[in-house]
């Protein structure tokens, strides 16, 4: 009997909407057995994580060392591991530099040790490029997104906001991030309408830098209007 690691092909996903709000991840597990789906969410998270949780989730499915292919189209969870920066940031106590310090620790701590366990190839693929199990990922995390009863994601701990007398509010696309001086730029919401929902946001601004966020009055429909 072989003792050879056993292949394994793994696709994540993982988002939260609007970000940080409530967010999901969505993995597919390909192996000799056949195909299997996990998926979870959490109340209030961001983008990242759930990146990196749809990672962890799936590494701790697969119960005996593996040899295996991660397929992700995060460039935040597959540049840090093939660039060798997580390693890096947990040798320097998790810091980047003097001012910086790593976000999620608690997830990297978690992901490091898994990949210590098995053999695990990270591989960046295109989202929303019609790969079939990509977008499978993305629809398993949505689905969580949108759930009313999610658990609290405890190892988030979200910044608070520290408004500045007289600070410009954000109405219109190019006008610079409150958090980073970025253009922000228009998008449109991907999640769908629920019936229960009294209103929605048609878009929103976001920044390209920093990732912020930012819900206008002018763009909030009601039900009603629509």
């Amino acid at each position: 009997m072989s003792n050879a690691p056993k292949e394994i092909i793994i696709y994540t996903d993982g988002g939260a909407e609007p970000n940080p709000g409530p967010g999901g991840y969505g993995v597919v597990i390909i192996d000799e057995i056949g195909t299997r789906e996990l998926s979870g969410g959490y109340n209030l998270t961001t983008n990242n994580r759930m990146e990196l949780m749809a990672a962890i989730a799936a590494l701790e499915s697969i119960k005996t060392p593996g040899k295996i292919k991660l397929y992700s189209d995060s460039k935040y969870l597959v540049d840090a591991m093939i660039q060798g920066w997580a390693k890096r940031w947990q040798k320097a106590g998790w810091v980047r530099n003097v001012k910086d310090s790593v976000s999620n620790v608690d997830l990297w701590e978690r992901l490091l040790a898994l990949c210590a366990k098995h053999q695990v190839e990270f591989n960046w693929v295109k989202g929303h490029a019609g790969d079939t199990n990509n977008e499978r990922c993305d629809q398993l995390s949505m689905q969580f997104r949108e759930n009313p009863s999610l658990p609290k994601d405890e190892g988030y701990n979200p910044k608070p906001i520290v408004k500045t007398p007289g600070q410009t509010k954000i109405t219109r696309e190019g006008q610079p991030c409150r958090k980073c001086s970025t253009p922000v730029v228009r998008k449109v919401p991907i999640r769908k309408l629920r019936s229960d929902q009294p209103y929605y946001f048609e878009y929103y601004f976001y920044c390209p830098g920093c990732h912020a966020q930012y819900m206008v009055e002018a763009a909030k429909r009601h039900q009603r209007e629509t």
